[in-house]
């Protein structure tokens, strides 16, 4: 049975009530409930949560999924501030127990002291950025994608974990001309690609 843990970053502010982000964590839990051979847990960060119970689901996991918005090119704050409080709460505790340096050499394996190995994790994120903006020249990202621009240290963020990334999906131009309905398709074919076959 493999364990899945989902976590909903979408937040409630502003002109946001975060309903995509419900929506698609709503849909990875059906999936995966929908299917044998899977365990299922998750946790919405707009909810009170005991960081402690966040690490041990983090500890308990095969595979972490997130789903979170951009907001301003990075995660919003209810997000960052739950991954500070349980990723801090996870010191010595299954999530990481140094940053994996010496004092005898002090300059060499930083990152490499997380506790997670053998744990896998996928990121989808929703923006109102259309995709063109990072793949055409002269436009907004220099033809930078997400992974390697704005994800940048949330994937290094996973890797000091020592969790290993599965292949992400991202969500473009939600705002101002969404197609949910075709996203939702190509989103369940990602998830049967790398959990089904």
């Amino acid at each position: 049975m493999k364990k899945i843990f989902i976590i909903n970053g979408g937040q409630k502010f502003g002109h946001s009530g975060g309903r995509f982000n419900q929506t698609i964590a709503n849909v990875t839990a059906d999936f995966f409930q929908n299917h044998q051979d899977f365990e299922v847990k998750s946790t919405d960060v707009n909810d009170e949560y005991d960081p402690a119970q966040e690490v041990e689901k983090f500890v308990w996991a095969d595979v972490v999924i997130y789903h979170t918005p951009i907001w301003w090119f990075q995660l919003p704050h209810a997000f960052k501030k739950y991954i500070d409080v349980v990723f801090t709460d996870g010191h010595d505790k299954g999530i990481y127990k140094s940053d994996g340096r010496s004092s005898k050499n002090p300059a060499i394996n930083y990152g490499t002291g997380g506790t997670l190995h053998g744990r896998k994790y996928m990121v989808t994120t929703s923006w109102n950025a259309p995709k063109e903006a990072f793949t055409l020249p002269g436009e907004f990202f220099g033809e930078t994608s997400v992974d390697n621009g704005p994800l940048f240290g949330f994937h290094r963020m996973n890797a000091f974990t020592g969790m290993k990334p599965l292949e992400s999906i991202h969500f473009h131009d939600i705002m101002k001309s969404p197609d949910i309905d075709q996203e939702f398709k190509l989103y369940e074919n990602h998830l049967t690609q790398l959990f089904l076959n």
